[in-house]
């Protein structure tokens, strides 16, 4: 019987295709916050901008989903990052449609809530596959 300390680390690739997805999402997210706040200070014309960065973040959103399905099988990683990948490309869509369809009180909470997601799920990223100090020592 193997216990889960002794499960072979994701390809290299794999990790570093879930982070750079990830941060790519992390930062269409920040710019939809940035074009929305420049947006209802006036300057409609970055209502189209906001609309399309939103798609193109979306489509960022199924790549981080793509890398996270590749660390699970066949990266034999976590299963979570996958489900938790899901999980935002369900809000995200909800989010496009309330924007859409101009229901602003759910739109603007639920994309903070989407921001905060997604920087955690970075933040993860990052700090989840790092080496210990003795192995990176040592080699």
């Amino acid at each position: 019987m193997t216990s889960s300390n002794s499960t072979p680390a994701p390809r290299a690739w794999i990790v570093w295709s879930l982070r750079v997805t990830a941060t790519a999402h992390l930062a269409g997210v920040l710019a939809q916050a940035v074009l929305a706040g420049l947006f209802v200070t006036g300057d409609v014309d970055l209502l189209a901008w906001h609309r399309d960065n939103g798609g193109f973040t979306h489509a960022l959103l199924y790549l981080q989903l793509l890398a996270a399905v590749l660390l699970w099988r066949p990266g034999r990683g976590a299963g979570w990052p996958a489900l938790a990948s899901v999980g935002l490309v369900v809000v995200e869509t909800v989010q496009v449609a309330l924007g859409q369809w101009r229901v602003l009180g759910g739109h603007f909470p639920l994309g903070m809530a989407i921001f905060g997601l997604s920087a955690v799920f970075t933040t993860w990223t990052w700090l989840a596959f790092r080496r210990p100090a003795s192995a990176a020592g040592a080699a």
